[in-house]
């Protein structure tokens, strides 16, 4: 029965024998081109007598790798010895060993990477992400005053945690620490790092987290520049303290982090506070308030004296006589007053009731006048309206009495 010619033509009843696909695989890989790669050397088997050594690549950036043969005479080439953890490019055809089924790579030539060439890497990787932003002091946290537990990325058994413990102890010794103890070089220190560092930064009662080492070469120190850690770093939720090396060193972590220790003992005194000082500042604050209080308590003293010694307050029922004088005086004025409007009254009634008499009747009649009325009571003011024999009613002072008009 033939088989099909494409992998996409094959079917469950139609399928490639595991040979088939073995050298169809070969086939393919047999025309790629010979190529350079970098990668980090973290395996190499060398035998004695053997022409052929075997190394392992690891990518610096993540965790994948591949296996190189290449013939001693090139390692031999090298200007020195090659080691694990050094970082090279390799001139290498892939080749698919179709006995085992794995993809290997046919070493031709192989060359370390230079101090210098690494440096410049780094400067590249730094300018990218100072123009993202990640260097800019505005997206750095404040540390904690006195962090609930810290949490601290070093090495196995180093002395960077006992650097970082001890001197944080000392300066305040409940200080309580959650370590996570990694590999900080070599090919698995980016991967251990990244890895503590997201497990701390997802405990909540960690306020900061330390990550620290001593100090060391170029090489050694490449974890910390790594860009996979950096934005691990970048994206934690907890302020990241960076603790590498000394002063001299410089890793790109120094410029991601929340904030830049010089060396683990820096660390220590960054992320705590002193407790002798804090004792002595408290101490003064309390020296100042108790001088404060107390001048204040003088001086009120004193303003409490000079007010008892006023007369008002020397002899009370004093303010009480002045008060009652004043009231004395106030009511005999106002008495005065009163009977002065009312005398004023007085008059002013007596000579509107004077003239009043004046200009009455009675007081017309009372000069001899009369008051002259017809019988239904109109006053009569003209002789003319009178007539013959007509009664009338004279009122005069001491009476009335009547009268008829003569012809």
């Amino acid at each position: 029965m033939a088989l099909p010619e494409r992998a996409a033509d094959t079917t469950a009843d139609q399928p490639w024998p595991v040979r088939l696909l073995s050298m169809k695989i070969a086939d393919y890989v047999e025309k790629m081109s010979v190529l350079w790669v970098e990668g980090q050397v973290v395996q190499l088997n060398r035998r004695p007598g053997a022409r052929t050594a075997y190394l392992t690549l690891r990518d610096a950036d993540v965790d994948m790798s591949l296996s190189v043969a290449i013939q001693v005479n090139a390692l031999d080439a090298m200007a020195g010895p090659l080691t694990e953890g050094a970082r090279v490019v390799v001139q290498a055809k892939p080749s698919f060993w179709t006995q085992r089924g794995t993809l290997m790579m046919d070493g031709r030539q192989i060359r370390p990477v230079g101090v210098g060439e690494l440096l410049a890497r780094i400067e590249y990787l730094k300018r990218n992400l100072a123009s993202e932003g990640l260097f800019d002091a505005d997206r750095k946290r404040p540390l904690p005053f006195l962090p609930t537990r810290i949490g601290l990325i070093c090495g196995r058994a180093s002395a960077a945690e006992k650097d970082v413990v001890e001197n944080a102890r000392r300066r305040w010794p409940s200080a309580r620490f959650e370590v996570r103890q990694v590999a900080v070089q070599g090919s698995a220190a980016v991967t251990e790092v990244s890895e503590a560092l997201r497990e701390l930064d997802g405990i909540p009662d960690i306020d900061v987290i330390v990550i620290a080492r001593g100090g060391g070469s170029v090489e050694d120190l490449l974890p910390f520049s790594n860009e996979a850690l950096l934005r691990a770093v970048a994206d934690a939720r907890t302020p990241v303290v960076s603790a590498i090396g000394h002063d001299v060193d410089t890793p790109l972590l120094d410029l991601v982090a929340d904030h830049r220790a010089s060396t683990p003992t820096d660390a220590a005194k960054a992320i705590v506070p002193d407790a002798e000082r804090e004792h002595q500042v408290v101490d003064a604050a309390r020296t100042r308030s108790r001088r404060a209080l107390e001048q204040r308590l003088h001086h009120e003293r004193r303003r409490l004296v000079e007010v008892r010694s006023r007369p008002v307050l020397a002899d009370p029922g004093a303010f009480m006589r002045v008060q009652r004088e004043v009231v004395t005086a106030l009511r005999e004025r106002a008495h005065r007053r009163v009977e002065a409007q009312v005398h004023r009254a007085q008059d002013g009634v007596a000579h509107l009731r004077a003239q009043v008499r004046t200009l009455s009747p009675q007081s017309t009649l009372d000069r001899g006048y009369a008051i002259v009325q017809r019988v239904d009571g109109e006053v009569v003011t003209d002789p003319a309206e009178l007539e013959i024999d007509e009664l009338l009613r004279v009122t005069v002072a001491r009476g009335d009495f009547g009268v008829r008009t003569a012809g």
